[in-house]
């Protein structure tokens, strides 16, 4: 999914330096709204497995052998919610080149 974002905000980002079509418009909110979507469900399974981690950290405390795997939890959780973060800028990056795409149109 990263670099499908990538390469789908470089591919806009050209076109905005040419011509823009009511077709290429309506294209992108296509795509936003799909980013949208995927950022949802990065962000639903983002909350929940912090809370896994929260719950493993509580359980730690009582069997210390958890431990371990709560740090294999928040190593998981620092790439998870970077890739959250990752498409959350995307999608807000996409929201300003629509802005842009209508003001050259």
């Amino acid at each position: 999914m990263r670099n499908y974002l990538k390469e789908y905000i470089n591919e806009i980002d050209k076109k905005l330096e040419m011509n823009i079509s009511d077709e290429d418009i309506s294209n992108h909110l296509v795509k936003i709204s799909f980013f949208q979507h995927e950022r949802l469900i990065h962000l639903i399974v983002t909350v929940f497995y912090a809370l896994f981690l929260l719950a493993s950290i509580y359980v730690s405390t009582i069997i210390p052998l958890f431990v371990v795997i709560s740090l294999i939890l928040v190593v998981f959780m620092v790439f998870y919610v970077r890739h959250y973060f990752f498409l959350e800028n995307g999608v807000q990056y996409l929201y300003k080149q629509y802005d842009r795409m209508k003001d050259k149109k």
